[in-house]
């Protein structure tokens, strides 16, 4: 007589929430790269913007510190790049996903909300890297922008941008909220956008800007951004045009450190999966 021996069932573990989120970011990739429109608006306007408005600043004088005013702007223009990519175009779809239903769909999948944050953050995160390779490109051809040899600069550029872009993310993702469709979501998220451009150092010099815009603009990450990256790649000798006449990187790191702290919680807080109900 014989037997027969069962093999007992193995169940597989339920994907983790990192595993997912890694999933989501490379479906995120695929959509955003199918969208030919999207890549080159994405990409193209912050160094559109770049090359008109240099050109502009570009009066062939030398600031206080040895570097030029287009300079300047070149490497602010960074911290504008990536407002604009992980703040206005992460809050402008996630609206408009929510109204077309499709975040209604992924809440039925095991996809959770902290794993579309990492998702959204993946895209950002690829996005911003082509985005300042392109900035960068038009600087130092156009604007004579001049690219750091210390290591030590290149550390403290990828630190910056981690910070930023995950700040930046989970504040546009929360953000999204704000507009009631996607038809508004561009105009409601484009304006702080702009005011911070304005009041932070990034369209103007901070050292022109009245003390009280100033003690404002401290208070959000894109000053500090700004800041962070004009001391990778402008000398030394002009953190004299900042507000404390220094770099302050260790307030640099603390403030874009708390904003994705913020950020989370707020994300946390207000995001939902589909509309509100009138009423």
């Amino acid at each position: 007589m014989t037997t027969t021996q069962v093999r007992p069932q193995t169940t597989r573990p339920l994907p983790s929430t990192l595993g997912n989120g890694l999933a989501r970011g490379a479906a995120e990739l695929k959509m955003f790269f199918r969208s030919k429109e999207a890549v080159i608006f994405t990409f193209s306007f912050p160094a559109f913007v770049l090359l008109l408005l240099g050109s502009i600043f570009d009066t062939g004088e030398t600031m206080p510190g040895g570097a030029s005013m287009s300079q300047v702007f070149a490497a602010s223009m960074i911290a504008y790049g990536i407002l604009n990519t992980a703040f206005t175009s992460v809050g402008v779809g996630i609206a408009a996903d929510r109204e077309d239903g499709t975040l209604k769909r992924l809440r039925g999948t095991p996809i959770t909300a902290s794993s579309y944050f990492i998702g959204k953050i993946i895209l950002v995160a690829v996005a911003t890297a082509a985005e300042v390779a392109l900035l960068l490109a038009v600087g130092v051809l156009v604007f004579d922008l001049r690219l750091p040899t210390d290591p030590a600069k290149w550390l403290t550029l990828a630190w910056i941008l981690l910070l930023a872009v995950i700040a930046c993310t989970l504040v546009g993702i929360a953000a999204s909220g704000l507009a009631k469709s996607g038809k508004n979501a561009a105009t409601v998220l484009n304006l702080p956008v702009i005011a911070l451009q304005f009041t932070s150092g990034v369209f103007v010099a901070i050292s022109s800007l009245p003390e009280a815009m100033v003690k404002v603009a401290a208070f959000f990450p894109v000053r500090w951004m700004g800041q962070g990256f004009r001391s990778v790649f402008l000398p030394d000798s002009m953190a004299v045009g900042e507000v404390a006449g220094s770099w302050e990187l260790p307030v640099v790191a603390l403030v874009l450190g708390a904003w994705c702290a913020v950020g989370l919680l707020l994300c946390l807080l207000t995001f939902r999966w589909t509309e509100r109900r009138a009423g």
